[in-house]
């Protein structure tokens, strides 16, 4: 995982920790609940905490390229080559090599996850072109924005590239 999950993690453990230390306190004193606005603050805070993780991190044109075929086993051997368009958020890559992609024959459109060097979907990319050889990617939330990948797969464990 990487360390601002982590660190997001502990952020959680230490918030959920202070609520219920409250909570405690309160209850010796009188019965009280739990402001619903603080509930819904540390609850919105655990969805959206992992969109923001990735689209915080500040990703070389060279880590972005090697999540490709990380992420999908039809680019490995392929030696994409990115460029920023915002940096940490899109980038623009061009394959040296066309993919192995024997069962599609026209890729404009066709969508892959990224993978980062920790085997962890970062994000995701969109072919621009049918021969698959030009690609848009977008790093963390803004993968989901651009209906790459779910909410939900954004942060998943993925030890291996992806087929099919």
């Amino acid at each position: 995982m990487t360390s601002i999950l982590l660190e997001l993690g502990e952020l959680g453990d230490e918030l959920e920790r202070a609520v219920a230390a409250d909570i405690a306190a309160a209850g010796a004193r009188r019965r009280r609940r739990v402001p619903r606005k603080l509930v819904m603050v540390a609850a919105a805070l655990l969805i959206i905490a992992p969109g923001v993780a990735f689209a915080a991190i500040a990703l070389t044109d060279e880590q972005v390229a090697a999540s490709l075929p990380a992420g999908t086993r039809m680019l490995e051997g392929t030696d994409p080559r990115c460029s920023v368009v915002r940096k940490g958020v899109e980038y623009h890559c061009v394959l040296t090599r066309p993919p192995i992609s024997p069962e599609v024959s026209d890729l404009k459109g066709t969508v892959e996850p990224t993978v980062d060097a920790s085997k962890y979907v970062n994000g995701g990319c969109r072919s621009l072109s049918s021969d698959g050889l030009t690609w848009q990617c977008y790093i963390g939330q803004e993968a989901v924005v651009q209906q790459i990948i779910s909410a939900d797969f954004l942060g998943e464990y993925a030890p291996a590239p992806g087929v099919g």
